[in-house]
C-alpha cells in the first residue's frame, strides 16, 4: 500500500449511465432488468482489484445523486429542465445498484438536495487540503474544474475507466484551450444542452475556448466586447452578458458542502467476501462469482443471466438471446508472462504448443500498415497466464531511432527465430488463434509464412453478436472490448506502453518487461475469448455462417490485400489538378453569386450566406445555433432553382473527390509494390458485408463520369488486364426468392428487365420515365422507405407516394408479408436472419423512441436481403481460388488470376490477357452456384463480365 494517502471518488451516476448503455439489457432469474447493475459491478470491481497498487487508492467512496433537485433550481428554474426521464428498464436498477455498492462494503453517499458533483469537489477540496491525492473516476467535464495540486501538495486529478486514461492538467489544457481554474469560464460562455445551462447563444467550445485564452476571465471577455469590430460574437456578447454570468454560478462547484462521512472513515481494506457472495448469487452474475472463487472453485450456483424479454409489445428492447456462462479461468497475471530471449527457452514454448494443439497468436509492429510495418515481436499463448513474448527487433536509442549506435537488448535473431516458428505456425495438426488474426497473416506472410489453421476471435463475435451492442451499430469487437464485455478485465493500452503525441515511442522501444505484458496479455486475452465465445456458436446457431462463410474468407481476403491494385499515377496528378482548376471556377462563381467571399467549405459562413444574406426559405438552426448546409438542404435549395447550391454541390463532389481519392490514392502507393493495398473489415458493416479503408475503394462514384474517370485510373500490369465480374440486381433477386413473389422470379427468369416488369405492373406502361421511377420503387421498398422519403426520391407529394406504396403493395402482395413477417419475427427473437443463418440485432426494434424504432425497422427489413447478398460473394470469394486452381489458372500466382478487389455486389481480377477467355467461365460458374448446395435459389443469379485495361474499361 502507498505510504502517501489517495482517496478515490466514485462518480457512480456517470458509471450507471455508462453501464446502462454499454451493455445489452440482461435480467436476473426473477426477470429484473440488471444489465446496468452487472456493468455498475464489474467497473468497481476493476478499482478493487488496483488495491493493492501504487497508484490504487486507500481510501474510496462512491457518489451518487440523491434528488432530481439542488440549489441551482433556485436560481434558475429550467436548470436541467430538459433532460428526460431515464428510461423504463433502468429506474429498478438504481436500488439496486445502491446495493450493489453497499455489497463491496463501500462508503456510499448520497446527501438529499446536494448534486454528486458539490460532494465530490468538497471532498476533494478538503482531501487535498490536508495533503491527500484525490482521483476523482469520471468523464465528467465539469469536474475538471477541480485539477491541479493544492498549497499542501495533494494532487487532484481525474481517471475515465472506459478509456483507462488519467485527466490532469495537461489533458485538460489540450481538450479546452485553458488551465483547469479557467474551465468554469469557458462553460459558462458555451453553455450545456444537456443541463439547460443557457451559456451564450451561437458560442461554441473553440470560440469560448480562444475569447478565455485571450483575455483570462469571462468577466474580462465579456468586457472586451464592448470594443469588438461589429460583427455576430459582438452582439452576442453584448446582448446575452447576464446569461454568461448566470451560467458562471451554475457550473460554478460547491465546494463547502456538510460532509456526512469522514474522509478518514474512508479507509478500505480487503471486500469481505458475503455480502458481495449474497449480491452475487441473488443476481446471477455467475462469472463474477468465481472470480470471486479466485477462479478454481466450483461451478457456483446454477442461476445466471437471462435474456431481457420485452416488457409489454411494442415496448422496451428486443430479447438478447442465449449468453453462456464463462468457463472458469484463473484471473489474468500478468506476472506469469515470460519473455522469451533464448533459443532454448522458444523451443520450449514450441513444444508445449504442439502438445496443446491451440495457440493463440498475435505481432507486434512497427506500424498499422500489415503491408509495410516491421516485425517487433511474436506472443502465443496455450493456456489463461500461459503466455509468452518473443521480442526480435526490439533497441533503445538516445536519439530516438533505430540508428547504428541502438542498443539491442538481448533477443533471438529475427531469422532463427522465424525459422523455428514458421513449422508450428504453418502445421496442420495446431489450431492457431488470433483476433484479428488477417493482420497477422499478412505481416507474417512478408516473411514467407503462411499461417493454417486458423480461428478469429473477432469474426466469431461478430457471428454471435453483430449489431448486438446498445446503439443498434455493429462495432464492439475490438479485444479491449470484448475483454471488457465477456472477462470483466481491462487490458493494458497501446498508449499505455508507447504514450502519445511528441513523446510517443515506437513499440520496439519499450522496455521488455513492459513489452512482454503487453504482447502476452493480448494473446492471453485471445485465448480466453476463445474458449469462452467458440462455443457459443454451437449452442446460438451461429457455426453455420461462421464456418460456411466467415472463417474461409479470412486468408482469402488477406491475399487480395497483399495483390493491390495498380493506380496510374500520371493520370492521378491530371486528374488532381484538373479538379483543383474547376474547384477554384466553382469557387469564384460562387462569390459572384453571393456577392462576397467567404469560405465555400465553412458550413457555419454558407449558411449565413444562404438563409440572412441571400434570403432563402427553409433555414434551420442546430443545437449550436448554426445553420444546418448538408447535402438534403442544398438539393432543396437546387430544386427551388438556387443557382449558389447547385455550384456548391459540385464544388463538394469535386472537392471530395479530390482529397478522398485522387490526392490520398497518390498518397497510398506502396513505395515498395508501386500498389495501392486497401485493407478490408470482415466486421465493418453489421450486415456482413466487406467494408474498405486506408483507402476506401468502395465509395467511388459508378455512374457519374468523374467517378469513371478516377476509375480509369485503376490499371493492370503490362501484358495483363482487370476483369470485373458484377452480381446482376441481386437484391431484388433475393427478395423475389425470399419474399415468394411469383411476378418477379417469372421476369428474372425469363431473363426480363426487372425494372420494365414493375413499371408495367405499376403505371401500365413501359417508358424512359415509368422505368425510372419503378427502379427507384423497387430499390427503396426494400429499404423500408417511408411515404416521406420516397416523395424526396421521386419528387412528388407524400400522399402520392403513399398511393404508389399501395400499388407496389397490391401487384406484388409478397413483398408486403415479406416486410411484415420480418419485422415480427425481430421485435421478437431481437435479431434478423440471412439465408446462411447470419443474425443481425437490433436493441432498439422495440424502443419507444420513434425515430429509434424506425430506424431499426427500415434496417431489419433490408438486413436479411442485402446480408445474403453479402453471404453469396463472400461463399464465391471462398470459392473462387481452388475452382481456378482445378482449371490450371494458378490463381494467385503472378502469371496466374488474382482477386484484387470486393466492391459492393462486384469482384476485380487481374490475369494475363491470354487466360480471359479460360476464367471467364469459371468465375461466373463459381458466382452463380455460390449459394448452393447450402441454399438453393428459386431465381437465377446473374453475372455481368468485362474486361479491359483499367477498371472502368472492364464495365
Amino acid at each position: 500500500m502507498a505510504d502517501k494517502q489517495h482517496l478515490y471518488l466514485v462518480d457512480g451516476s456517470a458509471y450507471i449511465f455508462r453501464a446502462y448503455h454499454r451493455l445489452p439489457p440482461l435480467t436476473n432469474p426473477e426477470g429484473t432488468p440488471v444489465g446496468a447493475v452487472y456493468g455498475y459491478t464489474t467497473m468497481l470491481w476493476k478499482l478493487a482489484e488496483d488495491l493493492d497498487k501504487a497508484d490504487g487508492p486507500t481510501h474510496l467512496a462512491v457518489v451518487l445523486d440523491k434528488s432530481s433537485k439542488s440549489f441551482r433550481n433556485e436560481i434558475y428554474d429550467q436548470y436541467k429542465a430538459n433532460r428526460p426521464a431515464p428510461p423504463e428498464d433502468l429506474v429498478p436498477q438504481f436500488p439496486l445498484i445502491r446495493h450493489a455498492t453497499r455489497a463491496f462494503s463501500l462508503p456510499l453517499i448520497e446527501e438529499p438536495d446536494v448534486e454528486a458533483d458539490d460532494m465530490i469537489a468538497s471532498y476533494a477540496r478538503t482531501a487535498a487540503r490536508q495533503g491527500w491525492d484525490v482521483t476523482i473516476v469520471s468523464s465528467d467535464k465539469d469536474l475538471m474544474q477541480l485539477i491541479g495540486t493544492s498549497e499542501q501538495g495533494g494532487t487532484i486529478d481525474m481517471l475515465d475507466t472506459m478509456k483507462s486514461a488519467r485527466i490532469g492538467p495537461e489533458e485538460v489544457r489540450e481538450k479546452f484551450g485553458v488551465p483547469p481554474e479557467l474551465v468554469g469560464d469557458v462553460l459558462a460562455l458555451m453553455g450545456d444542452s444537456v443541463d439547460n445551462i443557457p451559456g451564450i447563444f451561437g458560442v461554441g467550445p473553440k470560440t469560448a475556448s480562444k475569447l478565455i485564452q485571450d483575455h483570462g476571465s469571462l468577466t474580462a471577455a465579456l468586457d472586451s466586447a464592448t470594443d469588438m469590430k461589429k460583427s455576430k460574437l459582438k452582439e452576442r456578447l453584448l446582448e446575452h452578458r447576464g446569461d454568461a454570468e448566470l451560467s458562471r454560478v451554475l457550473v460554478t462547484l460547491k465546494e463547502d458542502c456538510p460532509l456526512p462521512i469522514a474522509i478518514e472513515d474512508m479507509k478500505i481494506a480487503t471486500i469481505p467476501p458475503e455480502p458481495l457472495t449474497a449480491f452475487l448469487s441473488e443476481h446471477g452474475f455467475t462469472s463474477l462469482m468465481r472470480r470471486l472463487e479466485g477462479g478454481n472453485g466450483g461451478p457456483g450456483p446454477s442461476t445466471q443471466l437471462h435474456p431481457a424479454k420485452p416488457q409489454n409489445e411494442g415496448e422496451g428492447h428486443a430479447p438478447q438471446g442465449n449468453r453462456q456462462p464463462l468457463p472458469d479461468m484463473p484471473d489474468v497475471d500478468r506476472s506469469a508472462y515470460e519473455c522469451v530471449q533464448s533459443v532454448e527457452a522458444l523451443d520450449a514454448w514450441i513444444e508445449r504448443s504442439f502438445k496443446a494443439r491451440l495457440v493463440a497468436v498475435d505481432t507486434e509492429t512497427s506500424a498499422l500498415d500489415a503491408m509495410q510495418a516491421e516485425l517487433v515481436g511474436i506472443s502465443l499463448a496455450v493456456g489463461p497466464n500461459e503466455a509468452c513474448y518473443i521480442p526480435l527487433t526490439h533497441y533503445t536509442s538516445d536519439a530516438g531511432g533505430d540508428d547504428m549506435f541502438a542498443q539491442r537488448p538481448e533477443q533471438i535473431p529475427l531469422a532463427t527465430a522465424l525459422e523455428k516458428l514458421k513449422p508450428l505456425l504453418e502445421s496442420d495438426a495446431v489450431l492457431k488463434v488470433g483476433q484479428n488474426i488477417k493482420y497477422d497473416l499478412n505481416v507474417l506472410a512478408r516473411h514467407d509464412i503462411a499461417i493454417a489453421p486458423i480461428d478469429d476471435t473477432m469474426i466469431v463475435s461478430f457471428a454471435l453478436d453483430a449489431g448486438r451492442s446498445q446503439d443498434g451499430i455493429g462495432g464492439g469487437h475490438g479485444m479491449d472490448e470484448l475483454a471488457q464485455r465477456h472477462l470483466g478485465h481491462t487490458c493494458l493500452t497501446f498508449k499505455e506502453m508507447c504514450g502519445t503525441g511528441k513523446k510517443a515511442i515506437p513499440f520496439g522501444q519499450v522496455p521488455l518487461d513492459r513489452a512482454t505484458e503487453y504482447a502476452a496479455e493480448d494473446a492471453d486475452v485471445t485465448l480466453r475469448l476463445y474458449r469462452h465465445l467458440k462455443p457459443r456458436l454451437a449452442v446460438e446457431g451461429g457455426t453455420r455462417v461462421y464456418e460456411r462463410v466467415d472463417r474461409p474468407l479470412i486468408p482469402v481476403v488477406a491475399g487480395m490485400e497483399r495483390h493491390g491494385i495498380r493506380v496510374d499515377r500520371d493520370r492521378l496528378v491530371g486528374l488532381s489538378e484538373r479538379f483543383a482548376t474547376e474547384i477554384a471556377r466553382l469557387e469564384g462563381e460562387i462569390h459572384e453569386i453571393a456577392g462576397q467571399e467567404f469560405a465555400v467549405g465553412s458550413p457555419k459562413q454558407l449558411g449565413e450566406i444562404l438563409f440572412e444574406k441571400m434570403g432563402y426559405k427553409g433555414g434551420k438552426r442546430g443545437k449550436s445555433g448554426q445553420y444546418s448546409t448538408d447535402q438534403s438542404v442544398l438539393e432543396k435549395l437546387d430544386a427551388q432553382g438556387a443557382p449558389i447550391a447547385t455550384k456548391v454541390l459540385e464544388w463538394r463532389q469535386l472537392a471530395k473527390l479530390k482529397s478522398t481519392y485522387t490526392d490520398a490514392l497518390q498518397q497510398a502507393i506502396n513505395p515498395n509494390t508501386g500498389r495501392v493495398h486497401t485493407s478490408y473489415s470482415l466486421t465493418g458493416a453489421q450486415t456482413g458485408r466487406l467494408s474498405s479503408t486506408d483507402p476506401n475503394l468502395q465509395n467511388i462514384p459508378i455512374r457519374t463520369e468523374i467517378g469513371r474517370e478516377i476509375r480509369q485510373a485503376f490499371v493492370a500490369e503490362p501484358g495483363n488486364v482487370l476483369l470485373a465480374a458484377d452480381y446482376s440486381q441481386i437484391e431484388l433477386r433475393l427478395a423475389a426468392h425470399m419474399a415468394n413473389v411469383e411476378p418477379l422470379r417469372e421476369a428474372f427468369a425469363a431473363g426480363e428487365d426487372i425494372h420494365n416488369r414493375t413499371a408495367r405492373e405499376m403505371f401500365g406502361e413501359v417508358d424512359r420515365d415509368t422505368r425510372a421511377r419503378a427502379k427507384t420503387i423497387n430499390f427503396a421498398i426494400l429499404y423500408g422507405i417511408s411515404r416521406w422519403g420516397l416523395a424526396g426520391r421521386l419528387g412528388i407529394e407524400a400522399e402520392e407516394a403513399q398511393d404508389l406504396i399501395d400499388t407496389y403493395f397490391a401487384r406484388f402482395p409478397g413483398i408486403q408479408r415479406y416486410i411484415v413477417s420480418t419485422l415480427e419475427t425481430v421485435r421478437e427473437r431481437g435479431y434478423s436472419e440471412t439465408l446462411f443463418g447470419r443474425k443481425t440485432w437490433f436493441p432498439r426494434i422495440n424502443s419507444k423512441n420513434q425515430a429509434e424504432r424506425q430506424g431499426s425497422e427500415r434496417a431489419a427489413i433490408n438486413a436479411p436481403i442485402q446480408g445474403t447478398s453479402a453471404d453469396i460473394i463472400k461463399r464465391a470469394m471462398a470459392r473462387m481460388g481452388p475452382a481456378l486452381a482445378d482449371a490450371g489458372l494458378q490463381p494467385g500466382a503472378p502469371d496466374g488470376v488474382r482477386m484484387l478487389l470486393q466492391v459492393h455486389d462486384e469482384l476485380v481480377f487481374e490475369l494475363p490477357e491470354g487466360l480471359v477467355d479460360d476464367a471467364k467461365p469459371v468465375i461466373e460458374q463459381v458466382m452463380a452456384e455460390a449459394a448452393t448446395p447450402a441454399v438453393e435459389l428459386t431465381v437465377p443469379l446473374g453475372i455481368d463480365i468485362g474486361t479491359g485495361l483499367s477498371w472502368d474499361d472492364a464495365h
